[in-house]
């Protein structure tokens, strides 16, 4: 009986699991689409300004307004950019437009900030409108049946039903419209939000010959935050090692002196001496191989990445499901990240979040490996205030990563990794 029944649970925790993933996803798709529709109005505000100052120019009064157009363009892209790179990877935003109206309007970079102006404040702009109408559409029709007495029966049919609501049979009918705005919501809201990134991504980004200077400077930072990680990691260790394994082989070796002097003077308590010394011995060594797995875990030469992070998991104080689909095997720096990534991420989870699961998800696409850390707690992560974030995202940083934490007050909390897999 047992066994007749694991089958049913486990089938109706995996279909939990994949409907709270799609909810996330969805969730984050519209979040996507309502932040792509507030820059889509500014550049439609933008487009209307440039009108007004192309017809003022007619008259000879725009040319004093002219120079306000780059400055309002290059802001609304900014804004852009700096929403774009919250959720993919950093969009570097080229130098400031130059001072002149004739030579800002010839400069390449402002040319593209113009034409996405134009594409995002009308293709993206109807985009963001028609997906943000659907959640409060679909809870219209879905709950029609509990308040349509309420409204005059002139205006009793809500939008796209095409028959006339006079009774409980014909407002029930409404319902399935309703959740078809959720099926559509769902089955096409995150293809929604990437066809309104597109342009953004595709034009507010800078060419790849201006782009040398921009990625020297982000190079020479990255190897900056990799020097200083690396300076906090020989700190740590060497604390470890002065605090702990030394301490414990300065204890054997006194306990050794005295054990020695108990040899001439009572040698029956010499024993216990020695047990004590050989305590003190093995404490040392279990702190020495602890010391060594923070330098790189011969479990992951062991194991691999997939044995590596289960035995994390097992370790967990939170039941943690592991899923790794990592073919081949990546640099022993970018596998080392990884798992000290989790580590500290499970600690994080077990510590403070007060979740009942968390789930861990490793997938390789061509040269990058994804990890995402997922925990149903209480959220409210914040990088500081002793999280261990901060020190996750130097270390991602040094490997040229890049880390994106949401943990919106009351959860759930996503910890999304990026790093190049090396060879």
């Amino acid at each position: 009986m047992p066994e007749h029944g694991s089958k049913p649970t486990g089938l109706r925790r995996a279909v939990r699991r994949n409907v709270m993933a799609r909810g996330r996803v969805t969730l984050d798709a519209l979040e996507h689409l309502v932040g792509g529709l507030g820059t889509a109005v500014l550049a439609f505000v933008a487009l209307f300004w440039m009108a007004l100052v192309a017809l003022a120019c007619v008259v000879g009064v725009g040319l004093v307004l002219a120079p306000t157009v780059p400055r309002l363009v290059r802001a609304v892209a900014d804004r852009e950019r700096a929403r774009l790179s919250r959720w993919g990877p950093e969009i570097i935003g080229p130098e400031p437009a130059p001072a002149r109206v004739r030579a800002a309007f010839a400069d390449p970079a402002v040319r593209r900030d113009l034409c996405w102006v134009l594409v995002h404040g009308t293709f993206g702009l109807f985009i963001g409108a028609a997906c943000a109408t659907m959640p409060p559409q679909a809870v219209q029709d879905v709950t029609y049946p509990l308040w349509w007495r309420l409204v005059k029966p002139e205006a009793s049919s809500p939008n796209l039903v095409f028959w006339p609501v006079d009774d409980m049979l014909s407002a029930f009918a409404v319902v399935p419209v309703g959740l078809g705005w959720i099926a559509v919501l769902i089955g096409l809201g995150p293809r929604m939000a990437r066809l309104q990134a597109w342009p953004g991504r595709r034009l507010l980004t800078p060419p790849h010959d201006t782009d040398l200077s921009l990625r020297v400077a982000q190079l020479s930072a990255t190897r900056a935050a990799a020097l200083d990680a690396h300076a906090t990691e020989l700190r740590r260790i060497e604390r470890s090692l002065h605090d702990g394994t030394q301490n414990r082989l300065v204890a054997v070796t006194v306990m050794l002196g005295a054990t020695r002097r108990a040899l001439a003077r009572d040698p029956s308590s010499a024993d216990a001496m020695l047990e004590r010394a050989q305590d003190a011995a093995e404490q040392a060594l279990a702190e020495l191989r602890t010391v060594v797995r923070g330098i790189l875990p011969p479990v992951l030469a062991d194991r691999g990445l997939a044995g590596a992070l289960s035995g994390l998991a097992a370790g967990c104080g939170v039941p943690c499901r592991i899923d790794v689909d990592v073919p081949g095997r990546c640099a022993a720096s970018t596998e080392a990240t990884t798992y000290f990534v989790v580590a500290e991420a499970l600690t994080n989870v077990s510590r403070h979040s007060r979740a009942q699961n968390a789930t861990v998800t490793v997938r390789r696409q061509d040269d990058r490996l994804f990890l995402r850390v997922d925990d149903d707690g209480r959220g409210g992560a914040d990088q500081g205030h002793g999280s261990g974030i901060d020190g996750i995202r130097r270390r991602v940083e040094a490997h040229d990563g890049r880390l994106t934490m949401t943990s919106p007050p009351g959860g759930p909390t996503t910890l999304e990794v990026e790093l190049p897999c090396g060879s």
